[in-house]
């Protein structure tokens, strides 16, 4: 069980793995900066909250190094370090932003179409 001298945690995105969860973080795989610029400034504060908050794809935990290094970044400007969760990161990432209509800017969509080409369906 992790935290309790078991496995532990693992981060998906760089494959770091603790038994302390002060080393982890809750990352929105869609940043709430990059939702906003891609159109959560029009939703109301109760949308803006749920997304926030909602619990699905929207959320992963992983080390609180790669969600920093993250930071509000899209696709077109970081991927994981750890190149087997490309693929789940982008379908993550198209995951999140289809399910709330963000929009995805032109950078964006050439590195989503140029990660996936390497992706099994």
């Amino acid at each position: 069980m992790p935290g309790l001298g078991g496995p532990g945690w693992f981060s998906v995105y760089d494959g770091e793995i603790t038994n302390d969860p002060s080393e982890f973080d809750v990352d929105h795989v869609v940043a709430l900066a990059e939702a906003w610029d891609s159109g959560a400034a029009n939703w109301s504060a109760e949308r803006r909250e749920q997304f926030a908050n909602e619990i699905g794809p929207e959320l992963i935990a992983v080390s609180a190094a790669s969600n920093r290094s993250k930071g509000d970044d899209d696709p077109a400007e970081w991927q994981p370090s750890r190149r087997e969760a490309w693929c789940d990161f982008i379908r993550d990432w198209v995951s999140v932003k289809k399910k709330w209509d963000l929009a995805a800017d032109p950078a964006e969509m050439r590195a989503i179409t140029n990660i996936s080409a390497g992706c099994n369906s």
